[in-house]
């Protein structure tokens, strides 16, 4: 059997999950990453995206819409701002977050715009995959 890791995903709201995966990939700020055991310690900010851990137990797969992800060699722990299981997350709610940061770029300050439209596409990027 592959090496196996820990992965935790929490929210403000729950935990979601707190299982053993053999890869965890993550929709990373910089890019989309696929984490292994024995990676190196790596902490990086996570864009709206699914998060899917892979492991003895089959696949899960979550929607994060931002956070933090922690790495180290034998774990992998997302800090959400907001996370969903992506079998609970329907089109009229991921319709919802993105108004809702729509109405966040519309009034976001010059130094803020940049974030503010990235995470609106990013978004609208989720919804379309999630059809």
């Amino acid at each position: 059997m592959a090496d196996v890791m820990k992965f935790d995903l929490v929210s403000p709201e729950r935990r979601l999950a707190s299982i053993e995966a053999t890869a965890v990939r993550l929709p990373g700020s910089e890019g989309e990453m696929t984490v292994m055991a024995a990676h190196q310690p790596t902490v990086t900010t996570l864009r709206p995206g699914i998060v899917r851990a892979e492991g003895p137990e089959g696949v899960a797969e979550f929607v994060v819409i931002s956070g933090f992800a922690e790495i180290a060699p034998d774990s992998v722990s997302v800090l959400a701002e907001r996370a969903y299981p992506r079998a609970e997350l329907g089109r009229e709610e991921l319709q919802k977050i993105l108004r809702e940061a729509e109405e966040k770029q519309a009034v976001a300050e010059t130094e803020e715009r940049d974030l503010a439209d990235r995470m609106v596409a990013d978004i609208a990027h989720l919804l379309e995959m999630m059809e």
